[in-house]
């Protein structure tokens, strides 16, 4: 088996029907599927015994552990030369796999990744967090499919890795938040290759919502500084940029009672992203939408970011102490 694709869920039949049925007109062939119920009240067997004969897919379920160690559980019972780690939000386009084998026959890689991209059927709010999570403008430049770049860390969203190589690691840690990250830390560590195939890119649907989106990219602001304190060279400037954003809107905030103009770099700035993604999108609608989520996106990142810094190296608390209450369950 060339390749094995792990797909961990937790109440999410709708999007894995979604990705198992973009698993079906794939070109290239020559790869199983393993899903893993995380735990799941709405469990999705029924939906993958509908692709039992279109797909050699496995289907496991067992207690909630975060989706590291969901991943981790699939892994072990896949049979393939290269594991493909995907979030159960993906959809993949017809010709993924030929992607992956024309890089890898090119060149071959201990780990790779590839971007992401919004479908035409998504919602304008799921356009707008796409543009979000992608732009320049946000600091989700890396999500947009660069080539050249020092250091590619690939996220769990569209992940692949040499059977050998997550053998060699251990797989996943038992982070809740920035496990993929770890990984990847990991993975460079360990003196291997990793690469960004910019061809082999996903459908990434993320979350519907803008109070899911907080909720998802202020645990992401969390998970920095877990991975701060496990790994100190870690930290990067750009990964300051959305604490400081955040601390300077307040300011700004504050300081309009006394200055009226005092809020307009954060308005200009707002004016910026609507333009920059109406061109992008070709839409009025989803530039406009685009604002809250850029606005979240910095914003919730950012109290993720100030809140860890807080409690984890202001307190001293360790990661599972201070957060609990924000695991994905």
């Amino acid at each position: 088996m060339r390749y094995s694709v792990i797909i961990p869920v937790y109440n999410r039949p709708d999007e894995v029907d979604e990705l198992l049925q973009s698993l079906t007109v794939q070109h290239f062939k020559d790869f199983e599927v393993v899903v893993v119920e995380d735990g799941s009240s709405i469990p999705c067997e029924e939906v993958t015994d509908r692709y039992t004969d279109r797909l050699d897919i496995k289907y496991f379920a067992k207690p909630n552990s975060g989706p590291g160690q969901t991943r981790n559980y699939g892994a072990e019972r896949s049979e393939g030369e290269y594991l493909i780690i995907l979030d159960s939000d993906v959809i993949l386009p017809e010709g993924y796999f030929e992607a992956l084998e024309t890089e890898l026959l090119a060149s071959p890689a201990d780990a790779f990744g590839g971007p992401d991209r919004a479908h035409d059927s998504f919602t304008d709010i799921q356009k707008a967090i796409n543009y979000s999570m992608t732009s320049f403008f946000t600091t989700g430049g890396i999500r947009g499919g660069k080539k050249k770049m020092d250091k590619f860390y690939p996220r769990s969203f569209n992940m692949g890795v040499h059977r050998k190589v997550y053998e060699a690691l251990g797989g996943f840690s038992k982070m809740r938040f920035g496990e993929d990250i770890d990984f990847s830390i990991r993975i460079f560590k360990g003196g291997y290759t990793c690469r960004l195939f910019p061809d082999a890119w996903v459908y990434h649907k993320r979350r519907t919502d803008l109070k899911k989106f907080f909720k998802q990219v202020h645990n992401s602001g969390i998970a920095r500084i877990n991975l701060y304190k496990k790994y100190p060279d870690s930290l990067k400037l750009v990964h300051l940029l959305p604490a400081v954003f955040t601390l300077g809107v307040a300011v700004l905030l504050l300081g309009t009672p006394f200055c009226m103009f005092s809020f307009t770099p954060v308005f200009l700035y707002a004016l910026l992203v609507c333009i920059d993604s109406t061109i992008q999108n070709k839409s009025l609608s989803i530039g406009i939408c685009s604002i809250a989520a850029a606005f979240i996106q910095l914003i919730g990142y950012g109290t993720g970011f100030w809140r860890a810094w807080w409690q984890r190296c202001v307190r001293g608390k360790d990661e599972f102490e201070a957060f609990q209450k924000n695991f994905y369950k």
